[in-house]
């Protein structure tokens, strides 16, 4: 079992940046890939974005392409997300995930089922 905690949340005012981190513990976390999801309230939880176990391949949704950069580093067990040019429509806690299993351009890597791991989230509040 890995452990995860994310940090870097905050309060941001639209148009700002946050670098969010998710430290892995428990298995070696080359092992493992990696994805951010957020949930905003009253809302499902949704996908943000994923990276391979080498961090070679990486996908986003659509929404935000060109805003957020995943990255990762093998070395220090650690995920990043980096996310600028913030909108108020970003606020949500996010939530850093992920699995031992299959590979990223597998059909679920975009989907919460495709991930065993879950860390607690770390609030991020983007104001207008």
């Amino acid at each position: 079992q890995v452990q995860l905690v994310e940090s870097g949340g905050g309060l941001v005012q639209a148009g700002g940046s946050l670098r969010l981190s998710c430290a892995a513990s428990g298995r070696t976390f080359s092992n493992y890939r990696m994805a951010w999801f957020r949930q905003a309230p009253g809302k499902e939880r949704e996908f943000v974005s994923a990276i391979s176990r080498s961090g070679g391949s990486i996908l986003y949704a659509d929404s935000m392409k060109g805003r957020f950069t995943i990255s990762r580093d093998n070395a220090k067990n650690t995920v990043y997300l980096q996310m600028d040019s913030l909108k108020p429509e970003d606020t949500a806690v996010y939530y850093c995930a992920s699995s031992s299993l299959g590979f990223l351009y597998d059909v679920d890597s975009a989907k919460i089922r495709g991930y065993e791991f879950w860390g607690q989230g770390t609030q991020v509040t983007v104001s207008s």
